[in-house]
């Protein structure tokens, strides 16, 4: 029998209430997806879509409209409040922006261990001194008492968000959920970090959600693909399925935004197969939503009810009914 998920998310979703007109926006709108012991899912779309959402919901930062959160076979989404605490114990996420998400008066010592002192982790400070240089030293920041008593501000991108990770490796986690651990790091350094991410991640056998909307790091990084458009899941498979064989036409217009230099021709833009803007999460269109920007659309999309993920191939399903045509 298969190994049963570390984390299993059903039907998840979560509703807003705006400010003007008392609009309900449907942020995350019936998300399901699984992620099993040592596996990396990463989910992808363009801004707006709902991913960093999901990703809160996930570690219980938000607490969701509906839906199930089943973390190791228990439902986290209707935890108790002492059960919320033990689960964010294992259940760690890496923010977009490290710097921000660090307290700047804080050097780096104190910033590893706040999370020692909330959970009661360690009888001494010594026993935590030491679990902070471990921490330091599995993200490759060494000697690690060149960097204790530094500030954030003293470190590059790079070196906050490795101290980023290792505030969240310190506690032991099992399941890391990191947003765009990469998006505000120079160019030259996002593939060390991915690296030591990975290298952490088959080391201690982690799962990982990572979120982020760069197809390029998510195929190198990733074991699976989920693609997110305007609060759900349209496509998932593996990285070569979603990028060679795309069976969605949001997918197929995602790949061919990524821009190739062709010589002699720089300033030559691709025309993509899409059209329009992504509607608002407060008005989602009937039928398939992605039928306003459809190249492909018929009106079976537009007035039949909204089309569930379907199996092209073993582990590669998609929302779309004219899969077979597009492919």
């Amino acid at each position: 029998m298969p190994e049963e998920p570390v984390l299993s998310v059903t039907d998840l979703s979560m509703h807003f209430i705006a400010r003007r007109g008392r609009r309900v926006v449907r942020a995350v709108d019936g998300v399901s997806f699984e992620i099993r012991r040592g596996e990396i899912l990463g989910l992808i779309g363009e801004s707006g879509c709902g991913k960093t959402t999901t990703g809160r919901l996930v570690v219980r930062l938000l607490s969701p409209t509906g839906g199930e959160i089943r973390f190791e076979g228990r439902d986290m989404a209707k935890s108790s409040r002492a059960e919320t605490a033990a689960f964010r114990r294992r259940a760690q996420m890496i923010f977009q922006d490290p710097y921000a998400s660090m307290n700047p008066r804080f050097r780096i010592r104190d910033v590893l261990r706040e999370p020692l002192a909330i959970h009661r982790i360690g009888r001494t400070r010594a026993e935590q001194e030491e679990m902070v240089r471990r921490a330091l030293s599995e993200v490759k920041l060494e000697p690690a008492e060149e960097y204790l008593d530094r500030f954030p501000h003293m470190l590059s991108g790079g070196q906050r968000q490795r101290v980023a990770t290792a505030r969240t490796l310190i506690l032991s986690p099992s399941l890391l959920v990191a947003d765009e651990p990469v998006s505000m790091i120079d160019l030259s350094t996002r593939a060390e970090i991915l690296s030591m991410m990975k290298e952490v991640q088959r080391a201690r056998g982690l799962s990982y959600l990572y979120i982020t909307h760069d197809i390029s790091t998510a195929r190198f990084f990733t074991h699976r693909l989920a693609v997110m458009y305007l609060g759900r899941i349209v496509e998932i498979g593996t990285p070569d399925d979603i990028v060679d064989r795309p069976a969605h036409p949001y997918t197929r217009a995602l790949i061919q935004a990524v821009c190739e230099p062709v010589p002699g021709r720089v300033k030559e833009m691709r025309e993509l197969p899409i059209r329009g803007e992504i509607p608002s999460a407060s008005a989602i269109p009937q039928g398939c939503r992605f039928h306003p920007r459809c190249i492909f659309v018929t009106r079976e999309c537009r007035l039949a009810p909204e089309p569930g993920l379907v199996e092209v191939s073993p582990g590669h399903r998609t929302a779309c009914r004219r899969w077979k045509e597009i492919s």
